[in-house]
């Protein structure tokens, strides 16, 4: 097993049973609803949050068909807060697509994004596990507060990497972490067992959210369907900024310090040679390491399995993507 390829290859029969209730569970008799879901959920991904659920649920021997329903819900949760987010950073285009708002409006996306809310807690009830309603409910709870901790940091250029990470957290992580602690607890897992896959989760969502923010500056928009320097022009001051600010002086930091406040991104190659010249990109790929390498650790007390090595292989892959 060397690439995602494989790991999907491993979870085939899953993944086309996963499909089948995605597409039953998205349909309604709104025309609009329909033919909004399929555009969003149809404008690709790689789905890594159900493939979570599906790969921490059979690592742990389960037999049963209801991670399919859970592998969805997670889905549903997350692309409803890409709709929202791109209402919010008013973006245009995402995976090399033109987003939802962009085609549709922001009031029909954000009501769209509202149904697929209200779907997946529809369907997480359908299991009657408070468990699964708690871990849920508090997710999306603290998915809406990293939003809006994100807004309130806009701008600013005092940041700290305690805050950077608080955000991220909440905003990524938390899911990352939802969909590994379901898996277990589907599985009737014991409480080391489920702790362990809790944390996998939970550092994997933060060095793939690290990984996130270099690729902003270091990709382009071939590779990652958007504008190299997004983040920067949304005025989200990110690792690689943080650390930039704490190791430049003169000109260059003035010239960071005014591309934050103004949140612009014009000069985003001197941006780019800046943070370069003071190895902020190095670091920020250290502290990614650091984390994919916790979550690493945090399998230690697993069940040697196929699956087990996909969930390790991923936290390498989350390293070297480049989109």
């Amino acid at each position: 097993m060397k690439d995602f390829d494989d790991i999907r290859t491993l979870l085939d029969a899953d993944l086309v049973q996963t499909d089948k209730v995605l597409i039953g569970r998205l349909s309604s008799n709104v025309a609009l609803i329909n033919q909004m879901s399929g555009y969003i959920i149809g404008a690709g991904g790689k789905r890594l949050r159900p493939l979570l659920l599906l790969l921490c649920a059979r690592a742990m021997g389960y037999k049963g068909e209801h991670h399919h329903q859970m592998a969805v819900v997670i889905e549903l949760i997350h692309t409803a807060t890409l709709l929202h987010d791109d209402i919010v950073d008013e973006s245009s285009t995402r995976r090399g697509k033109d987003t939802a708002n962009e085609v549709w409006g922001n009031a029909a996306s954000v009501l769209v994004g509202d149904f697929l809310y209200s779907r997946a807690f529809e369907m997480m009830v359908e299991l009657d596990s408070m468990r699964i309603m708690q871990i849920l409910s508090k997710t999306t709870n603290s998915i809406a507060e990293g939003e809006v901790l994100q807004l309130l940091n806009c701008q600013n250029t005092q940041l700290t990497e305690a805050q950077y990470f608080e955000v991220i957290e909440r905003k990524t992580a938390c899911l990352f972490q939802a969909a590994t602690q379901i898996g277990a607890i589907l599985t009737d897992a014991n409480k080391q067992h489920e702790l362990a896959l809790k944390d996998y989760g939970l550092h994997l969502g933060n060095a793939f959210q690290i990984i996130d923010d270099v690729l902003d500056y270091e990709s382009d928009f071939e590779a990652m369907g958007k504008e190299v320097g997004d983040d920067l022009a949304e005025g989200k001051t990110t690792l690689p900024m943080i650390y930039a600010l704490k190791n430049t002086s003169g000109e260059a930091r003035a010239l960071l310090i005014n591309a934050i406040k103004n949140a612009d991104n014009t000069n985003i190659n001197q941006v780019i040679e800046i943070l370069s010249s003071v190895n902020a990109f190095d670091y920020t790929r250290q502290r990614a390491q650091e984390s994919a390498n916790l979550a690493k650790q945090s399998l230690n007390s697993i069940p040697n399995s196929d699956f087990k090595t996909a969930l390790i292989l991923l936290c390498d892959l989350s390293l070297q993507r480049k989109s």
